[in-house]
């Protein structure tokens, strides 16, 4: 084991550095985001500058989640090469000290950041990306504007028999709905008729769609007050469905998954974005293993710019290959805890390998 004094030191190191690129990139994404919204907003009276910025604010945090690996390989990279630079790694070696010893300290920084960004970060970033998606819901989601599909779909059993039902938006915790389409079934699965409303309510075992219209087979289209569709559904059940599983926070991922079985849709994305999460930790210190790999080459033997590039290429394959298994795992081809540990361990594997080549012979 190595001292205490030098495991604080790499580890503050280590963290000083992945924070600050992390920061430098929340910053651009801020820019970025900020000055399209503005050029959206523009013709919109009551979007001001401190209204864009707010809603920018409370948005980039759960984009900036996603490039969390990239900081953590940049920032890995940059630290191994400077140590390199200023020799401090060759009196590490020259004292005894072999590499797994001090990739210790930048493996348990990038598990601690996993950790805090999973059980604090994540929640705290969705909730802000909620209030951020009401924001821009109110905003521009009026006539003449850019608007952003919302839409969310349910299945409904009740006692008449199935039905299909599309929502523009779902508010006031499951209670109400806007811009509600509906195709009703029959018990033996036969299409009884579809029904649209500009609004619907959820009562006890019963929607109420207001303003409809219902066309059916062989029939004229006719317009009704309210239109009577018996459901199962709770209201804590319809807004659990209706939170995509990107924006649910950790915690609240298994019991919506469990309220989105009871809504008849598949839980399958809600189970592999909590895998996905859970795997975050060995995927960001799968990422220093990948860094390590690429970083701890000597200036003077040359390559360095190549070296260098090799550990980003690397890098950049992970992650793609992360998002690949994640789609074959919401496809439902592989399951979703292969799919969600598969990158992080064969990225960690890889990462040690490598480095025991290069190091160990």
């Amino acid at each position: 084991m190595i001292g205490v004094t030098i495991t604080r030191y790499l580890a503050a190191r280590f963290t000083k550095t992945i924070m600050a690129i992390f920061v430098a990139m929340f910053c651009l994404m801020f820019v970025v985001y900020f000055v399209e919204l503005l050029r959206r907003a523009g013709d919109i009276p009551q979007a001001g500058a401190g209204t864009v910025a707010l809603m920018t604010l409370l948005r980039v945090p759960a984009t900036a989640e996603l490039i969390l690996p990239f900081a953590v390989l940049f920032g890995s990279m940059a630290t191994f090469v400077d140590l390199t630079r200023k020799l401090e790694l060759v009196v590490a070696r020259a004292s005894g000290m072999s590499v797994w010893q001090f990739l210790l300290p930048p493996a348990l920084v990038a598990a601690t950041i996993g950790i805090v960004s999973v059980t604090l970060y994540n929640p705290v970033s969705a909730m802000m990306k909620m209030r951020s998606d009401q924001m821009e819901l109110d905003l521009f989601g009026v006539e003449g504007s850019v608007r952003i599909d919302h839409g969310k779909w349910f299945r409904l059993n009740g006692v008449d028999g199935q039905a299909i039902m599309h929502a523009v938006d779902v508010r006031a915790g499951g209670l109400a709905l806007d811009g509600v389409s509906v195709n009703v079934y029959q018990k033996d699965g036969v299409f009884l008729e579809r029904v649209e409303a500009a609004r619907a309510r959820l009562l006890a075992g019963v929607f109420v769609l207001e303003d409809a219209r219902v066309s059916a087979p062989g029939e004229a289209s006719r317009a009704v007050g309210s239109y009577l569709l018996a459901t199962d559904l709770t209201p804590e059940q319809l807004a659990s469905a209706a939170t995509p599983p990107q924006g649910a926070p950790f915690w609240d991922l298994p019991r919506l998954g469990d309220s989105s079985r009871d809504a008849g849709l598949d839980p399958t994305g809600y189970t592999l974005q909590f895998q996905t999460l859970l795997a975050r930790p060995l995927l960001l210190v799968a990422m220093v293993l990948v860094a390590a790999s690429f970083s701890l080459r000597f200036f003077r033997f040359g390559g360095i710019a190549r070296t260098i590039s090799g550990g980003v290429v690397s890098g950049f394959v992970l992650y793609i290959g992360s998002k690949i298994f994640s789609d074959l795992g919401g496809a439902g081809v592989i399951s979703p805890l292969v799919a969600a540990w598969s990158p992080a361990l064969v990225g960690s594997m890889l990462g040690a390998l490598v480095l025991l080549h290069s190091e160990d012979g």
